[in-house]
């Protein structure tokens, strides 16, 4: 059985840098598209980070973290991260990891089929 969990969110100022932690079991997260979302209040969930499995071997970002987001993987600890940096009050959301089927990487959520639980970023001016 899939299931997810993420964690490593937390309250910081604008300009620092949080890494997200998704513990993934029940598959090898090197075999699975691996994403991560976010969601701020009132507003539609948001496709942060994508990466493909290690046979694709591709990330895609959305335009709003490019440069400063970066996700990867490590398949020995079966751990997907989402390293942010350079922070701004604008990436304060719920981010939640996902798990997808085979397939190169996307931000299209209709793709994922398995979510994390979520953690919450907040991000001060």
């Amino acid at each position: 059985q899939v299931h997810l969990v993420g964690s490593g969110g937390g309250s910081i100022e604008a300009g620092g840098s949080l890494t997200l932690s998704c513990a993934a079991s029940g598959f090898p997260v090197g075999s699975r598209l691996m994403g991560w979302f976010r969601q701020a209040p009132g507003k539609e969930r948001e496709g942060v980070a994508a990466i493909s499995p290690d046979a694709f071997d591709g990330t895609v970002y959305a335009s709003s973290v490019k440069g400063r987001f970066a996700i990867s993987r490590d398949n020995a600890k079966g751990t997907v991260y989402l390293q942010m940096n350079s922070l701004n009050p604008e990436d304060t959301a719920m981010y939640y990891c996902a798990a997808a089927g085979f397939g190169s990487a996307t931000l299209d959520a209709r793709a994922y089929v398995a979510w994390g639980q979520g953690t919450q970023v907040t991000v001060s001016s």
